[in-house]
């Protein structure tokens, strides 16, 4: 049974250097058809994949919040009267960036039930955040996050990335205790990765990125989570650090290999066994729900195989690592007999370990996790 929607949102009014997720400038786009469009999308993978009740729904871009205050109405009250969940039990976000929501916007989201805000601050040092494209600074950053608690969220979750251009080890650190300071339940941080068609592509392409070494990088991780742990916040996942109760509930979703509907222009999906990527352009997206028909670019039916595979590599994500009990449900067969070879290499170069009925990455591990998430791909034999 699903459990968990993601709604995408594609509109910016300014692209980050870093950002390669669909995304297209708001001035001049169809946003009231884009967003009645989701709504019938809504409806149609709902009629198609039915669920009795989600536990989470996230809404994220682009910038969901750079829609005025009348179209955040029209689209928290869609997910409302469409999506089967209650809010008072479900995880219900939105992401934001600081700066751009004012008290109004924050009322709507609240009263909608909205409970959980995730805000892309990055770093905390402006001379950064105008390096790496951003538009907020600091400042913003405590406005908003103040702004939001008065309204009356308690669950904010900041995002911060580290081994950007130029980036110090002393400027991470300064960036970590302006962020811990602000004693959130939930922080996440991930290392900067330079993906095609983005800024900084190009720049790395040029040969003009500052990139911090390598070393380094693996330094700043270390210190990351050395101080989540020393002001009691828990590693529940390879990126993610909460206060007891605070875990995202719905990126645990995605790392326990389980289906959720994903809707909006070049959204990700999981539903019916199937991986399903809707069309990313605006336009293309909104044609065949005109015609009552789902807006898929592409669905990629999961083989066996592939689902053992993914059960390790985003499993492994998690600090708690992958069940040997729920794989052999899942599977109907034991972990060890499709990845006996691969868990014993990875145990024997320190990378994994046993515990609690549990395989998980050891502290090496997670300065290498690309390294073992590789070793579970390609080695099931296809029938």
């Amino acid at each position: 049974m699903i459990k968990s929607a993601y709604l995408h949102i594609p509109f910016c009014e300014h692209i980050c250097h870093y950002c390669d997720f669909n995304k297209v400038f708001l001035q001049g786009q169809p946003v009231d058809e884009y967003l009645r469009m989701m709504k019938r999308e809504m409806e149609l993978q709902l009629a198609k994949y039915p669920t009795k009740k989600l536990d989470t729904v996230f809404v994220g871009g682009g910038t969901p919040t750079s829609l005025d205050e009348k179209q955040l109405t029209f689209l928290c009250e869609a997910i409302n009267e469409t999506l089967p969940f209650d809010s008072k039990q479900a995880e219900y976000t939105f992401e934001a960036n600081p700066g751009d929501l004012s008290r109004e916007k924050l009322e709507i989201l609240y009263q909608a039930g909205v409970n959980r805000l995730s805000f892309g601050v990055q770093s905390f040092n402006d001379e950064l955040l105008k390096r790496i494209g951003r538009t907020h600074r600091a400042s913003e950053v405590y406005e908003t996050i103040q702004l939001a608690q008065g309204v009356g969220f308690t669950n904010i979750t900041i995002d911060l990335i580290y081994g950007l251009p130029g980036q110090t080890m002393e400027d991470f650190e300064d960036t970590l205790t302006k962020a811990l300071d602000l004693q959130l339940p939930h922080y996440s941080s991930y290392s900067l990765i330079v993906e095609p068609k983005t800024v900084f592509y190009n720049q790395m392409r040029k040969g003009t990125l500052n990139l911090p070494p390598q070393e380094l990088e693996a330094s700043m991780y270390e210190r990351l989570m050395e101080e989540m742990e020393r002001h009691g916040l828990h590693q529940y996942e390879i990126s993610n650090f909460a206060r007891p109760g605070f875990e995202s509930k719905h990126n645990l979703t995605y790392w326990n290999n389980v289906e959720y509907y994903g809707i909006g222009a070049g959204a990700h999906g999981y539903t019916g066994g199937k991986r399903v990527a809707n069309h990313g352009p605006v336009k293309k997206y909104i044609t065949p729900l005109l015609e009552g028909q789902l807006p898929v670019l592409d669905e990629h039916t999961v083989p066996l195989y592939e689902n053992m595979e993914e059960e390790m590599f985003l499993g492994l994500r998690k600090t708690k690592g992958v069940s040997l009990e729920t794989f052999k449900e899942k599977f109907s067969v034991e972990m060890k007999e499709v990845f006996g070879k691969e868990l014993e290499d990875q145990m024997e170069k320190g990378l994994l370990k046993l515990d609690g009925g549990f395989i998980s990455l050891t502290e090496r591990g997670k300065l290498l996790g690309n390294e073992v998430f590789q070793a579970f791909l390609g080695v099931v034999e296809v029938e």
